[in-house]
């Protein structure tokens, strides 16, 4: 078994309010959820208006499935969410 655990750090500058950026952060979370079947999760910085730190995990048989997963959830949100930028990303795989 292999565990993929991504954290997200994403700023988005056209947030005005708490209600904007959960807006934002929840279309960015239920769509990778739903296309990537992954846990994921905003983490960290929940009263911030323009910083969200988002937890992401996922479990395959394969090493190399895990870090494909994790690589396309980025890519996604990079290419799906023009308005949002990943400032800061830790990776770490187990198994």
């Amino acid at each position: 078994m292999n565990i993929g655990v991504c954290k997200l750090k994403i700023h988005i500058p056209e947030s005005q309010s708490l209600k904007d950026k959960r807006s934002v952060v929840k279309s960015i979370t239920s769509r990778l959820q739903n296309q990537f079947n992954i846990s994921i999760a905003e983490v960290e910085d929940n009263e911030l208006w323009q910083i969200a730190t988002i937890g992401i995990a996922c479990v395959s048989n394969h090493s190399y499935r895990v870090d494909e997963i994790i690589s396309s959830v980025i890519t996604t949100i990079e290419n799906n969410y023009p308005t949002v930028e990943i400032i800061e990303k830790e990776i770490d795989t187990y198994g």
